[in-house]
């Protein structure tokens, strides 16, 4: 994917690695940009798929049980090696990512900043691939802290680093189109499991034999073929020369005092309240949808139960274990839908965004999430399977829409010099969600379990109507942002400064440099279909998995 410029003279101390490497020169196509950030989040998203792993990994000592494994706690699963590990024991792997991701973020998201976006992804590379194999060892050694270290610890740190790199470099190459250029890339981010859990299926399946179960040898191969593909990103990342526009445009006079010109300083974003609002903003909208991610599946077993296999009436409790396995699959389709309108929101809502602005794109998901999660129970009552997943699919368009859609927002508001560190800061938010949602919706359930309530629809309306109250939390906070004062922003100096080492020397009056130009030209082509190909095979491997649920 990297694009040679024309000549020109470096400093002898500049390395392959550097910002300054990596100023685009003439002739430079703005559209391999995104396909090299397409790359990085693709690889990265399998953590949203990494759950594909848990029950083999149940099962990775054969043999008969040690009966000292009945009593075995979390701090024992850690170190044993006599015993088979809980789903429980390797779920906190994929708490681990997203926390992590929104720590490593916040703390070196100004580091990316300073030493450009290929570093940064070098990096991520080598921590999420790297990360997989210290796992395999965990595997192989069937040591869990092993694995919590690997994938979740330096993986984890490799999620940040890889999410965040590409969000300035695209912000600058498409000012005219923000919204849709970080929508594009982040929505790699949600099809990283649809191309990465089927793949790690047919992998283990292949490399299964009596005496394994085939993860470690996958992990082995999915990271070698993640590290070759994000490193083909890494290097075919570019940015534009400080003063670059698109040939020919010329930035509106803007209709809304949303929209920033100016810049303001990473020391400072977090000092003001629209950063906080607009902190609160992700958060809540996350919080909504993680929690229904995580329950998609049980909910809709729980709530349909017969109905799903022609049974209609039949509880869930009245089901045998041959029906409730095949709702599981039903189930198992549902997901897999939900998951293609979380990908498809991420690009259509960042998309429109730059049509209504990020303030009304924020104002929509919460109003029209409001009324589907109110909605819901109804729905549920009414035995109306297809508004049901229909009125989910929505609410999980709008929860990719909202990651999307944010970079995009905190560019409005703050300019582009610290976009990236700014939102790796605000990615805090997510990590806040990935446990507040989660255990909301997990909690209210249980309460409504140990109060005699029987799985159903009836299980649900609480935590239903709670979700919606917290989008009305997140619809007040979307209202309170305003524009910032001018106390805020950098001089024209300061940013000058700052932006020295990536002034082109040929600037001319148009201000293009003769850079971004080609559009959708053969080589541009080529990078696409590297990256596009994987995702189709994903999205083709979905849907035909939630085509049993209409069946």
């Amino acid at each position: 994917m990297a694009v040679a410029g024309t000549s020109g003279a470096r400093p002898a101390d500049v390395g392959i690695l550097d910002r300054e490497r990596i100023i685009a020169k003439p002739g430079f196509n703005r559209w391999l940009v995104p396909p090299a950030a397409l790359a990085i989040h693709l690889c990265i998203g399998m953590a949203y798929g990494f759950s594909v792993f848990w029950l083999p990994l149940t099962k990775a000592l054969t043999g008969p049980a040690d009966p000292s494994c009945a009593s075995l706690t979390l701090a024992s699963a850690l170190f044993t090696t006599s015993c088979n590990w809980r789903v429980a024991d390797l779920g906190w792997i994929y708490t681990l990512f997203f926390v992590l991701l929104g720590c490593s973020a916040a703390i070196w998201g100004g580091w990316l900043e300073r030493v450009g976006p290929r570093k940064a992804a070098f990096v991520a590379a080598c921590c999420w691939s790297g990360g997989i194999l210290v796992a395999a060892l965990g595997v192989i050694s069937h040591q869990l802290w092993l694995m919590w270290v690997g994938a979740g610890v330096i993986g984890g740190i490799g999620l940040g680093l890889g999410y965040i790199s590409p969000v300035s470099t695209l912000i600058k190459w498409f000012p005219d189109r923000r919204g849709m250029a970080t929508g594009m890339a982040i929505m790699g981010f949600g099809g990283g499991a649809m191309i990465g859990a089927p793949l790690a299926n047919l992998l283990m399946n292949t490399f299964k034999t009596d005496t394994s179960v085939g993860v470690w040898q996958t992990f082995v191969t999915m990271a070698l073929i993640y590290f070759c593909f994000m490193m083909g990103g890494a290097f075919g990342y570019r940015i534009p020369p400080a003063g670059w526009r698109p040939e020919g445009w010329t930035a509106p006079a803007s209709k809304s005092t949303m929209i920033t010109t100016r810049h303001v300083h990473l020391r400072d974003a977090h000092k003001t309240p629209q950063f906080w609002l607009i902190w609160a903003v992700l958060c809540l909208n996350v919080s909504a949808g993680i929690g229904v991610i995580g329950m998609a599946s049980p909910m809709l077993q729980e709530i349909f139960a017969g109905s799903l296999i022609g049974m209609p009436g039949v509880a869930f409790a009245q089901l045998d274990a041959g029906q409730k396995a095949q709702i599981a699959a039903i189930a198992a389709g549902f997901t897999g839908l939900i998951s293609l309108f979380n990908i498809g929101g991420r690009f259509f809502w960042a998309s429109l965004s730059d049509k209504i602005g990020r303030k009304n794109t924020y104002y929509c998901f919460f109003l029209i999430g409001i009324v589907l999660y109110a909605l819901a129970p109804t729905l549920a009552d009414m035995g109306s399977k297809a508004l049901f997943v229909l009125a989910f699919g929505v609410i999980l368009s709008m929860y990719g829409g909202g990651f999307a859609t944010i970079p995009a927002y905190l560019a409005d508001i703050f300019g582009t010099q610290f976009v990236g560190a700014i939102h790796g800061r605000l990615l805090t938010a997510w990590a806040t969600a990935g446990i507040v949602g989660p255990v909301v919706v997990n909690y209210i359930r249980e309460a409504q379990i140990a109060a005699g309530v029987a799985p159903g629809p009836s299980l649900y309306t609480g935590t239903m109507y709670i979700l919606a109250g917290m989008l009305v939390l997140g619809l007040i906070a979307n209202s309170l942002v305003r524009p910032l004062a001018d106390k805020w922003f950098m001089s024209d100096a300061e940013v000058a400064s700052l932006q020295a080492k990536t002034a082109a020397a040929n600037a001319g009056p148009s201000g293009s440099f003769g850079i971004g130009k080609g559009g959708f030209d053969a080589k541009a082509a080529l990078a696409w279909a590297v990256v596009g190909i994987p995702l189709l095979w994903g999205v083709w491997v979905t849907l035909k998995s939630s085509l049993v649920l209409f069946g």
